[in-house]
């Protein structure tokens, strides 16, 4: 009797062993859900967007952008070369920036930062890249040498003109009538929530 006692005494120390030595041990099993803390912060593929008008509209010019700066970079011979470098420029940066906004669009990351107005962000950028489209073109068009990659380059050079200018009407019908203030809206309702949460964390500070 008094062996099994003894061994029931182990026992029991040992169990409180363990729960001590568990409780101060620094590799504890959080308890918090696999799914709360995912590293991208609910970044997902906006597919409504993307079949979306701009969605669209933002697709062919990353595409006409790219063709241009494809047909354009295989030209091997040029004298003079200013509007081979002017065009090769205007497609390249074209490219870059419009494809950039298009990842920052379909994954919703203006969402993100939402004291930047996106929708000033995106006319501002439309409306720059078709004049500069526009101007590469003619330019290309006063110094080519008629050989085929210039003349292609120069045909999509008009048409990526084309779609921005139409791209640059929508984002301006779509500021005029109020989506342009979202992003104000977005900032104040950010600092809102900013300011209440400051106020939670103030009160219970205050709190014995």
């Amino acid at each position: 009797m008094r062996n099994t006692e003894e061994a029931e005494g182990f026992d029991g120390e040992a169990s409180n062993t363990s729960m001590i030595s568990g409780a101060s041990s620094p590799y504890q099993p959080t308890t918090e859900p696999v799914h709360s803390r995912n590293v991208l912060g609910g970044i997902r593929c906006d597919l409504e967007y993307l079949k979306s008008l701009f969605g669209i509209f933002k697709i062919v010019e990353v595409a006409l952008a790219l063709i241009a700066f494809i047909c354009i970079e295989t030209i091997m011979l040029c004298l003079p070369c200013g509007g081979v470098y002017l065009f090769e420029f205007v497609s390249c940066s074209a490219f870059i920036v419009t494809g950039v906004l298009l990842v920052i669009f379909s994954l919703n990351l203006h969402t993100k930062v939402p004291h930047i107005d996106w929708s000033l962000t995106d006319l501002g950028n439309t409306a720059a890249t078709t004049f500069s489209f526009f101007l590469a073109s003619v330019v290309l068009v006063a110094l080519n040498h008629k050989s085929g990659a210039e003349i292609t380059a120069v045909i999509i050079g008009f048409l990526a003109t084309c779609v921005y200018a139409v791209n640059t009407f929508m984002a301006v019908k779509r500021w005029r009538t109020g989506d342009g203030r979202s992003g104000a809206i977005q900032t104040s309702e950010y600092m809102r929530a900013r300011t209440a949460s400051r106020g939670e964390m103030e009160s219970r500070s205050d709190l014995p």
